[in-house]
């Protein structure tokens, strides 16, 4: 091993212990393990049952198994987003079996028509939703239990933390680490102290961030849940001049919940009194819509006062919590059909399905079962802006500026008295022969005679409709609640970095003290910890620097004022020579000081 490897070796080994020493370890072991195994008397490894439910649940709530789930049902939303839908629009789905006739029984089968009712969306949906409860309670017991635990002990060697920084000061340790406690604290650090050290730690609203975000995703599954088992979805296709009330019956299309009954349905009645469309007319935009308008009028309930809205596209009609959307149009040639007899069997529009949703080309049958001598039967094509390409009828452009409509005549047994259900916009021409007539394209007011007295069918004009989508979803406001939950959840957890920091102080043999710091973040992918740890670390060597002089300011004014109080109370000096007493000195004949008066000589008298 070269040098450098055993640098990069032990640097390794020392941020493994330092961050064991701090208490942010993180476990090198798998978090699912395998069941416990063992081994009978024949020598076959058997698991025990306990130890593979374990194992099933370990899997199925671990991170990767809900990304995976999570991943599954992105995908599973996909063909719902590009085939038609029964719930949304069925009209286009009835196109798309006309177009696509080998096809469509095939996707059927899959329920791909109706995807977010699937057996198998609703298992992946149901696995996610057991895979995040899984997670995120047990990591919500874990947080409020770390929430009140206080920072670990301060680790022997601050050294060997990513972060250190060590300086000398004159401030002993005590008043040191108390400086050191009040700076963190002031900065919102949670404080814990012992002897000779203070650990600080700040940033628990990052996992309380990240754990806002699992509970905000697990509400808004538990959301579409509680729509999809207490809400309803159906569609209904109105003509210009007709209402419906909102009832099972007078629905094409109803789809209620698990929970949801016919007395659950709001009892609003909506009127359809016109409708206009705009389109684009020339440029690269050719056949755009621009606007589309329906004036309806509404009651809430039975005996309710009248309202009236105008319902365009995005711009729901809310009534009683149920919202009503502008989902589609279509036109409604007008035809009155006369028997053999010479009797009406039939006066009014029959709705046309767009089979060109750029041209709004469309088809639609007629059904006579009461004619006589024999049932009547019409598949026919409109045209709202017909002209002639090469001998073809097309229509070219989606507004009504030359309508024409084009049938082909049918006689025999309809099947309608068979007992199974047909769709109101397919003919099924079995029990049919086609009438020997030459189609030709009739305008408004213009009649077609129908071979061997069998009557005649006249194109009175047209009419419009439109398409709604009634919708009730009880947990529409929860789900953009938890939305907006886990955005601020997952914003917050980006935002703020979990960090902890370490003091030490320890008198020195001179009397200075030596104060260390280390810090450690536990997620510092965007930086900013080491310009925080810097800023903190500068800050309380400049405290600690001027509370030492300060003290050391104090000690020497404290010096001065002793010495001079003790000056003053002492008793003066005598002399120079170190001589004291109360009386002042007397001098000798020799001209000396001395302690007693001088004594006279008697030699020489």
């Amino acid at each position: 091993m070269t040098s450098t490897e055993s640098a990069e070796t032990r640097a390794t080994t020392a941020a493994a212990e330092a961050a064991e020493s701090a208490g942010w370890a993180e476990s090198t072991t798998a978090s699912v393990t395998e069941p416990t195994a063992t081994t009978d008397a024949g020598g076959l490894t058997r698991l025990p049952l306990g130890g593979w439910l374990r194992w099933g649940w370990r899997q199925l709530t671990s991170m990767r198994t809900a990304l995976i789930l999570l991943f599954l049902l992105a995908l599973a939303s996909v063909p719902g987003s590009v085939l038609p839908q029964q719930g949304i629009d069925p009209a286009a789905v009835s196109q798309y079996y006309q177009s696509h006739p080998a096809l469509a029984p095939f996707l059927n089968r899959l329920s791909l028509f109706n995807v977010f009712a699937a057996p198998w969306f609703a298992a992946i949906y149901l696995l996610l939703f057991t895979s995040l409860a899984g997670c995120v309670l047990p990591r919500t017991f874990r947080l409020v239990g770390s929430a009140r635990q206080q920072p670990p002990r301060a680790p022997t060697n601050l050294a060997r933390l990513p972060a250190s920084a060590s300086f000398v000061t004159a401030t002993a340790p005590g008043p040191a680490l108390q400086q050191a406690a009040g700076l963190l604290r002031g900065r919102r650090f949670r404080i814990s102290e012992g002897e000779g050290w203070v650990s600080a730690e700040k940033g628990y609203l990052r996992e309380v961030g990240n754990l806002l975000f699992h509970i905000a995703l697990l509400a808004l599954l538990f959301s579409v849940g509680l729509g999809g088992i207490f809400g309803y979805k159906a569609n209904r296709l109105l003509i210009v001049g007709q209402g419906f009330a909102d009832t099972p019956t007078a629905l094409d299309v109803f789809r209620p919940g698990r929970f949801v009954g016919p007395g659950d349905l709001a009892p609003f009645s909506i009127t359809l009194h016109g409708f206009s469309a705009q389109y684009v007319t020339s440029g690269p935009e050719l056949y755009e819509p621009l606007n589309y308008d329906a004036n309806l009028s509404y009651t809430a309930a039975p005996g309710a006062p009248v309202r009236h809205y105008q319902l365009r596209v995005n711009h729901p009609l809310v009534v009683d919590s149920v919202s009503v959307y502008l989902i589609g149009h279509g036109y409604a040639p007008v035809f009155k059909v006369t028997d053999g007899t010479g009797k009406v069997r039939w006066d009014g529009p029959v709705p046309f399905i767009p089979v060109d949703q750029t041209t709004l080309t469309s088809e639609g049958v007629i059904k006579v079962p009461d004619a006589k001598p024999g049932q009547l039967g019409f598949a026919g094509v409109f045209l709202p802006s017909a002209v002639d390409e090469g001998g073809r009828l097309e229509s070219a452009f989606p507004a009504a500026l030359n309508p024409r409509v084009s049938l082909v005549g049918f006689t025999g047994n309809l099947g309608m008295n068979s007992g199974q259900a047909q769709s109101v916009y397919q003919l099924d021409t079995t029990g049919l022969h086609e009438l020997p007539m030459q189609p030709r394209p009739l305008a408004a007011g213009q009649s077609m005679k129908l071979p061997d007295g069998l009557g005649t069918v006249t194109y009175v004009g047209y009419q419009q409709w439109i398409s709604l989508a009634i919708t009730y979803d009880p947990g529409q406001l929860p789900a953009l609640v938890s939305a907006i939950v886990a955005l601020a959840g997952l914003i917050l957890s980006f935002l703020v970095r979990r960090r902890r920091m370490f003091v030490r102080a320890v008198a020195a043999a001179d009397g200075s003290t030596r104060v260390t710091v280390g810090g450690l973040a536990r997620s510092d992918a965007a930086g900013g910890f080491e310009a925080e740890f810097d800023t903190l670390t500068e800050l309380l060597r400049t405290e600690l620097a001027a509370t030492s002089d300060v003290t050391a300011t104090d000690r020497q004014r404290a010096a001065l004022t002793s010495t001079a109080e003790a000056a003053a109370e002492s008793p003066p000096h005598a002399s120079a020579n170190g001589g004291s007493g109360g009386s002042i000195p007397q001098a000798s004949a020799a001209g000396g000081f001395g302690g007693s008066p001088p004594q006279a000589s008697t030699e020489g008298e």
